[in-house]
């Protein structure tokens, strides 16, 4: 599985210069090795939610304007009381695990939180935990073959998501230049762009009427920043950074001058912090992009309720949970049994869930021939959606290449225009399995589910499927990752600013454009005085009034663009989704004053 971002450059006033660099290959397994039976690991078992139905029916009336219930949240004690695993089986569960040694520390709505030795739970799950290393210097425990819960847990359908070899989320990642200030600060029609920039172009309302304030934004990343990174980005602005808390989960990642997630969360709390610059903002260290590492965040936030919105620049193929690409093991419950749990429970409690849509365009997973032992050379990139963006409890969020006007002497970045046109890719060897393979494609993510139905408010637009498409809604991202698109990339690539280890460079991904929409969502929460929930309920409803008086634009729609998979069409496609906002209109708060030029009091 991946995050999504590309780092390029260096960008020279009006120019992007370009160099060749080598591809970049995740970093894969070096070694493995029998865990050490005493080592203590902490993990999750999740146990289903009880009266599902009931509990959607809910979601349907807080988000329908006619329904009393509508933005009525629950508090995550009124959800566990409706709602979570019941205290019988959770005791059961319980009382299974202790008997075998492995202790539980904390229960909750989804199940509990367990800690034990390799010793005991390889003797309660009948497993042979490794110890994987990998080139990067870290290392994860995983099972060699799928877990066999006891009885007890099996009959309750608990799940436990830690140990698989699903494999993690990876990085696509180059950093390859800097950024040379000019004159203007400012470099091209496609940037790369600041988030002051980014807020004219699609129309923010000033930061004088809203600006993110009493709004939480939780960022979810395997990285800690530096704090002086901050101080560049957003002085360079003439702002302050905004109030950051770190809350390390399972001891966190430090921060790295050569991780890509360490690049990673610094573009996210940037992209978010800008659209809000007076927002709060939580980091959510976790040590790894594994399962049962993002699954212990996202269920920390939904217990604690201590977000509002909950951004996500990482995602991995749906595909890859199949039975086809595990051995005949199916592993799609965690996808929709697991995860669906918690974003239900975030979206009962009003929080809304924003992930990317990924940046492999609509084929995001090599054929199963590809992870044979030997592996097929023959094997080629498949259509695919990525998680979370694909659950219909989140919003993914696309990308395009934004064009504005670039005048010397001037700070102004007006729209224009946008293009989604994604760039073919240099075979490559996405998971380290000896072979490369052919017909990527580099762009917006997009694509249909596997694994999930059509929800009830994509009926609202015509999708062109039975399931669940992606992405929904998309901003500025960005293109021609260098190394990894065939030379040369097509017109008009844009980029954004990042600050990173004390350079600045630009960078491009639909990490770019869902911290982006974050951020704008928190402006929507402070007009309205409350959280949004399940937000795709509003983008698709304004998407439809907008098909039938196309003089309410809510969202941009004539871009032209393909992804390898789809071309772009008027009002849903599976490149941009509704398509880029007018970012008022969108919030219905048309009649605010706009962000103006850049570093001045509207929009600095």
């Amino acid at each position: 599985m991946k995050t999504y971002l590309n780092v390029i450059g260096p960008v020279v006033l009006a120019a992007f210069a370009l160099p060749a660099v080598a591809s970049t290959v995740p970093a894969q397994a070096s070694s493995k090795r029998a865990a050490s039976p005493d080592q203590q690991v902490e993990f999750e078992v999740f146990m289903p939610l009880r009266n599902e139905a009931e509990l959607d029916q809910l979601l349907a009336k807080q988000h329908d304007q006619a329904s009393p219930l509508y933005r009525h949240w629950l508090t995550p004690s009124e959800f566990n009381d409706r709602f979570g695993a019941s205290a019988e089986a959770v005791e059961r569960v319980r009382t299974s695990l202790e008997s075998r040694h492995l202790h539980v520390t904390r229960l909750h709505a989804q199940g509990m939180h367990v800690i034990g030795s390799v010793a005991s739970i390889n003797a309660a799950f009948g497993s042979n935990l490794m110890e994987v290393s990998r080139a990067d210097g870290r290392s994860r425990i995983q099972a060699r073959r799928a877990l066999q819960l006891p009885a007890e847990l099996a009959n309750e359908n608990a799940v436990v998501a830690a140990f698989s070899k699903i494999r993690e989320r990876h990085l696509n990642l180059k950093t390859v230049g800097s950024i040379k200030d000019g004159p203007n600060n400012r470099y091209s029609e496609t940037g790369a762009y600041w988030f002051t920039d980014i807020k004219q172009a699609y129309d923010f309302p000033s930061y004088q009427a809203l600006s993110g304030k009493g709004v939480t934004v939780a960022i979810v990343m395997a990285s800690d920043y530096l704090d002086s990174d901050m101080t560049l980005y957003f002085g360079h602005e003439k702002l302050s950074p905004p109030k950051i808390e770190r809350i390390p989960v399972l001891g966190g990642a430090p921060f790295d001058p050569n991780s890509g997630a360490s690049a990673e969360v610094s573009l996210d709390i940037q992209q978010s912090g800008g659209m809000a610059p007076n927002a709060r903002i939580k980091l959510y260290n976790i040590p790894d992009l594994s399962d049962n590492s993002v699954l212990t965040a996202y269920n920390e936030i939904v217990q604690t309720n201590s977000a509002d919105i909950v951004s996500s620049s990482f995602s991995g193929p749906e595909a890859g949970y199949l039975a086809s690409y595990n051995d005949g093991t199916d592993y799609t419950s965690i996808l929709t049994q697991t995860y669906e749990a918690i974003f239900k429970q975030g979206n009962a409690q009003g929080i809304t869930f924003v992930a990317s849509s990924g940046d492999s365009g609509g084929l995001d997973i090599p054929g199963t021939a590809y992870f044979n032992s030997p592996p097929s050379a023959a094997a080629r990139f498949e259509p695919g959606v990525e998680h979370p963006a694909s659950s219909p409890h989140v919003t993914g969020v696309g990308g395009a290449n934004l064009i504005t006007t670039s005048t010397p002497g001037s700070l102004a970045s007006t729209y224009l225009s946008e293009n989604a046109y994604g760039d073919p890719e240099v075979p490559y060897d996405p998971y380290g399995q000896g072979v490369n393979v052919a017909g990527g494609y580099w762009g917006s993510g997009g694509g249909q589910s596997q694994v999930f139905a059509r929800p009830g408010y994509q009926f609202l637009v015509p999708t062109g499927s039975t399931m669940r498409t992606v992405p929904d809604v998309s901003l500025q991202e960005g293109g021609c990752p260098l190394g990894l698109s065939q030379l040369p990339c097509g017109a008009q690539r844009s980029a954004v600013v990042l600050a990173f280890g004390g350079q600045l460079s630009g960078a491009i991904g639909t990490s770019v454009s869902a911290p982006e929409f974050a951020g704008l969502l928190a402006l929507a929460e402070e007009s309205l005085g409350g959280r949004l929930g399940n937000v795709n309920n509003l983008l698709y409803v304004e998407a439809a009034l907008q098909e039938v008086d196309p003089r309410l634009k809510f969202f941009h729609t004539n871009q032209a663009g393909f992804n390898g998979y789809e071309y772009t069409k008027p009002v849903y496609n599976q490149v941009l989704g509704v398509g880029t906002p007018y970012a008022k209109r969108m919030i219905l708060r048309a009649d605010l004053p706009s962000a103006g030029d850049p570093q001045t009091p509207s929009n600095p």
